[in-house]
């Protein structure tokens, strides 16, 4: 099989990666990562601009891409330069209005794609472990509208979202597959109060509280009580993203540790010409490579019409880069000895991102179990 990109997806690549070079070094991420807001709405425009949010949909819903592998293109690039931006919501939300919104709500696609808007899943809850179907927060209806009542976790730019798209339960026990819905919340409703936090690998979140939060009826998103489908279908695009980000961290710490090894001497000859050295690094690089593959698969498989084939390979992706992404952090920063946990080396700002994104959307033990759930079904 030729595993080669299109000369667009190339072109796109070298675009965004020589942006992020020039635009967001190192120095700059961390000012803007660890900030007040946690992202540069200058940034995020201009992402906008050069067309990578539009990437991530597809020509009929007003991007130009949306294949898996414009996908994992424009992720890896992201996560090579460690980018914080609000992305990864974006294409989340985004995928949810292609697949069940109305006709209004889809006007919120242009504004995504443009950028002129930001998106965040409100999923998550306190107490959960990555359960999709897990939902507390209740949605009860007053008259035409609905009520949202409950508490949310984790949502990433929570405080900076324009649009929340909030999973809330209409029918059913906290643990039912069925009855639970989705709804497009304007990030400043009344009834919602919140709490932002920084995280530690960049960015910022906020803990949710709802108290009877008013929406229309239009804000529902596709049909009552069929929501657990539909996020699972989006979190499969969170987690092919979130596998992309990781090989595209993993690349920079790998390259940055092998020149670290070449320049770094001890008893006057550079350290990477010990063989116990390059055994370590060979079978780094070798499980970067399981990694990137890993990534292929999952890209190739987002579209599969086989829901079963598409969440193996998924979750099998995530599995991956879960166990790869901390062994990179680990050992990239044992290679460089008590530097690599400093502050201004780039090394330790990319090994905690590798860590944290085992942590999103299920970590490696809970993909590991619902991909063994998964081939026991087949």
């Amino acid at each position: 099989m030729n595993f080669e990109h299109t000369e667009d997806r190339r072109m796109l690549a070298d675009t965004l990666n020589r942006c992020i070079a020039e635009q967001y070094p190192i120095e700059q991420r961390n000012h803007t990562a660890y900030g007040a807001e946690g992202h540069s709405a200058q940034l995020y425009a201009q992402l906008a601009e050069l067309g990578v949010i539009g990437a991530l949909f597809p020509e009929d819903a007003g991007g130009f891409g949306g294949r898996g592998f414009d996908i994992s293109v424009v992720f890896e690039c992201l996560g090579r330069g460690l980018v914080a931006e609000p992305l990864l919501g974006a294409l989340v939300v985004g995928q949810a209005l292609i697949a069940g919104g109305n006709a209004t709500q889809r006007e919120l696609l242009e504004a995504l794609i443009a950028g002129s808007a930001v998106a965040a899943l409100a999923h998550d809850e306190p107490g959960s472990h990555y359960e999709l179907q897990r939902v507390a927060t209740r949605a009860e209806r007053d008259g035409q509208d609905w009520l949202l009542s409950g508490a949310k976790a984790v949502v990433a730019f929570g405080t900076q979202a324009d649009w929340l798209l909030v999973s809330a339960r209409t029918a059913g026990e906290t643990f039912d597959a069925a009855g639970i819905s989705l709804f497009l919340v304007p990030g400043k409703s009344a009834g919602i109060e919140a709490r932002s936090y920084p995280l530690v690998d960049g960015g910022h979140a906020a803990e949710l509280h709802l108290q009877q939060v008013r929406v229309g009826p239009d804000a529902l998103l596709g049909p009552v009580g069929e929501g657990l489908a539909l996020l699972e279908r989006i979190s499969g695009y969170a987690l092919l993203a979130l596998a992309a980000e990781s090989v595209g961290a993993m690349d920079v710490a790998k390259d940055q540790t092998l020149e670290y090894l070449r320049t770094r001497k001890q008893f006057g000859v550079a350290i990477g010409s010990f063989q116990a050295l390059q055994h370590r690094m060979a079978d780094l690089l070798l499980e970067v490579e399981q990694a990137r593959s890993s990534v292929i698969n999952a890209a190739a498989a987002i579209d599969d019409e086989d829901a079963l084939t598409r969440q193996k390979a998924l979750s099998a992706a995530k599995v991956t880069v879960g166990r790869i992404g901390a062994l990179v952090a680990e050992d990239s920063i044992q290679l460089h000895g008590g530097i690599g946990m400093t502050w201004e080396l780039p090394l330790a700002h990319y090994a905690k991102r590798l860590v944290m994104i085992d942590h999103q959307f299920g970590d490696e033990d809970h993909h590991l179990q619902r991909f063994i759930a998964l081939s026991q079904a087949a």
